[in-house]
């Protein structure tokens, strides 16, 4: 990993002549990602973001922090205990510079030792899944973190919208996978990331791998195509 993410973080910070992202992926075309986005105040962020902050409680693990803003709000404005995750290094150490006080790098995977009240995964957070087949194995560990009565909020985008339709209202779907496995890529000054596999899930597919995992879940926000889920351990 190139770290690119990270590097954009990292010249926005220091004011090393930052340029803005650019993202594309298998099923869209290239896109512009303002660096300065990923710097935004609370009254910045959207109403899933917004929301999910209102929600946490307790201890919280913020996973892929990026610039640290969800995780420098609950950590300075609702004066919860937060650790910040993040497998880019650069963004860890932005983190810190900026304050937040407990910052990790580290893939979701291998991080263990502690566990929370709220796990916040945000910005499409079932991204991190990979794919349909590996939700399971990311699920298991999530449930791992959690205190007793602990939650994950978490968001994502039903993407069917971005197919094209025929005149009859049927969506083209392309065959051999589940359309919200996606090839996604980062380019930042004249380099690129490897392309990674990204996951956007609709609502009901979350809630069914939730629910053979052993969670409870309520959708606690649409706005469009996008929503807020939270997961939490279904009682014995």
């Amino acid at each position: 990993m190139k770290d690119l993410m990270g590097q954009a973080i990292w010249d926005y910070y220091h004011d090393e002549n930052p340029e803005d992202l650019q993202t594309e992926t298998s099923i869209s075309e290239l896109d512009e990602l303002p660096v300065d986005y990923l710097f935004r105040d609370f009254e910045d962020m959207n109403d899933i973001e917004q929301k999910a902050l209102q929600l946490s409680k307790g201890k919280v693990l913020d996973i892929g922090a990026g610039a640290g803003s969800h995780a420098l709000y609950l950590q300075n404005e609702a004066d919860f205990d937060v650790t910040a995750l993040d497998i880019s290094p650069k963004s860890i150490e932005v983190c810190q510079l900026r304050g937040v006080e407990k910052a990790v790098c580290k893939n979701i995977l291998d991080f263990s030792g502690e566990t929370f009240d709220t796990v916040l995964l945000l910005m499409n957070g079932t991204g991190i899944f990979e794919g349909l087949s590996k939700i399971d194995i990311y699920l298991q560990k999530l449930g791992t973190l959690l205190n007793e009565g602990g939650q994950i909020l978490i968001d994502s985008t039903d993407i069917l919208y971005m197919f094209d339709r025929d005149k009859d209202g049927g969506v083209y779907i392309p065959a051999g996978g589940y359309y919200g496995e996606l090839e996604y890529v980062i380019h930042y000054k004249g380099q690129s990331e490897k392309p990674i596999t990204w996951l956007y899930l609709d609502f009901n597919t979350l809630k069914n791998a939730a629910e053979n995992n052993g969670f409870t879940v309520e959708k606690v926000l649409q706005d469009e195509d996008s929503y807020l889920a939270k997961l939490t351990k279904t009682q014995a």
